[in-house]
């Protein structure tokens, strides 16, 4: 078990990030950008080689090729490539290893400055510029004492790099028999569509929500009409499908909060995040999800869900 795991207990809507930055040259001079990311994600930083640098055949041109890493060939993305900056160049940049969707990349930036713990209420969602953007890279902002910081999408970055396209490839053709309705929280805008999309060929209802707290709010609401109509919340929504990173409150703390009320807990709740493998599975026990699913399994959620839905009932009805 990792120090995180110890210090930050699962679905007090808390989380560590890591903040680095990149300085852009600019006609005004130097600007410093700031991000942040998970510290989940993150397994190492190192520093980069000497003479890395991108090639024309490149699948992107922020693909800077591979380096070495003990018994890894580590793929490497330059990050001011990729967000359209005009990286300015310095000794001794590092390299931001990162673990996610099953895969193992390193993220060249400027510097890395610290580790700060904060809660997800304090990262908002993107501004209305952000949100706009083409490549859809900003997740949320944080303000660390003077400063904003930009939760980036690494999940974006990658899935951009693929040319094979096979995330939006991996298009359910699993159909229930039975209509089911199911609220899906995710905080990012192309996720949420291709989930939506899915669930919906798959003879779905699909309530939508950007992210926990908004779920929240929404489960709140048909908690008050299953009470007032004196019926089970499990006769308005079958099963509530949430992404794990999201500003407001994350999908561990929607989780618990569904799971220790009193008239909520009766909903199947399944966790759907690229943070999920074998080492995190305890995270979502912890909270009592029903099911949890990495986000590159796009194809099989549905059919996960599906299979969530016919055993709650079963369980329920016996």
């Amino acid at each position: 078990m990792s120090q995180q795991d110890i210090l930050l207990e699962t679905g007090t809507n808390e989380l560590e990030i890591i903040e680095f930055f990149i300085h852009e040259e600019t006609e005004r001079g130097l600007v410093t950008h700031y991000f942040g990311v998970n510290v989940a994600k993150v397994l190492e930083v190192v520093e980069a080689p000497d003479g890395l640098t991108g090639s024309e055949a490149a699948v992107h041109p922020s693909f800077l090729g591979t380096i070495p890493l003990r018994d890894l060939i580590l793929p490497v993305v330059d990050l001011s490539v990729w967000l359209d900056l005009h990286r300015a160049e310095d000794l001794n940049e590092p390299i931001i290893v990162t673990e996610f969707n099953a895969m193992i990349t390193g993220f060249l930036v400027s510097g890395v400055t610290q580790i700060h713990r904060v809660n997800w209420a304090e990262v908002e969602p993107p501004s209305k510029y952000f949100s706009s953007m083409d490549s859809n890279c900003i997740t949320g902002t944080i303000k660390i004492n003077d400063r904003f910081v930009l939760m980036l999408d690494l999940e974006q970055v990658l899935a951009d790099l693929d040319e094979s396209g096979s995330t939006q490839a991996n298009l359910s053709d699993i159909v229930s028999d039975e209509r089911y309705h199911a609220m899906i929280a995710d905080d990012s805008t192309s996720v949420r569509e291709l989930l939506r999309t899915n669930f919906t060929n798959a003879n779905f209802e699909v309530t939508l929500a950007y992210d926990g707290a908004e779920a929240w709010a929404k489960l709140e609401a048909i908690k008050a009409q299953s009470q007032k109509e004196d019926r089970s919340p499990l006769d308005y929504l079958d099963v509530v499908v949430s992404d794990v990173e999201m500003p407001q409150m994350d999908g561990y703390t929607l989780t618990r909060k569904i799971k220790e009320d009193p008239i909520l807990k009766v909903l199947p709740v399944t966790l759907f995040s690229s943070l999920i493998s074998k080492s995190v599975l305890h995270k979502g026990k912890a909270v009592m999800a029903d099911a949890q699913v990495t986000k590159p399994e796009f194809n099989g959620l549905t059919a996960k869900v599906i299979d969530l839905i016919e055993s709650w009932r079963e369980k329920i009805q016996g």
